[in-house]
């Protein structure tokens, strides 16, 4: 049986930034891209390491993409309480506007597992939205 605390997922806080890949980007062939930088914050008392990700990425059109794998770009990090995880990554939609959202797999050294959500976010090519 898995241990599961859902108490835990509130000690790990996620920040988002997503930025227009204007010169890897191709509207007249529905590409657009983005890179995004995560940052991982660990406020609980223990400490965490990420296992899992599950992302959920939505273009206007309402297509969704949805990414499952180990870790983040090929690293499976542990966070001591008060330290974070930085990384960035990149993604591409078929709009000019999307968001993204998910989870990540999370288990503490005495083996309780916990997802920490991942807030949605905004994917736009500048000034589309204004």
């Amino acid at each position: 049986m898995i241990d599961i605390d859902n108490r835990l997922d509130e000690s790990i806080r996620i920040d988002t930034q997503a930025t227009y890949l204007e010169a890897q980007s191709n509207p007249r062939e529905r590409r657009y891209v983005f890179a995004y930088t995560i940052n991982i914050y660990n406020a609980g008392d223990e400490p965490a390491q990420l296992l899992t990700r599950h992302w959920l990425i939505t273009d206007a059109d309402g297509r969704i993409q949805e990414v499952h794998g180990d870790g983040v770009i090929g690293e499976q990090p542990h966070i001591l309480p008060g330290e974070s995880h930085t990384y960035s990554s990149g993604a591409i939609i078929e709009t000019p506007v999307g968001t993204m959202e998910g989870r990540y797999g999370m288990v503490t050294p005495a083996g309780t597992r916990f997802d920490a959500a991942i807030p949605v976010f905004r994917l736009a090519v500048p000034g589309v939205l204004n």
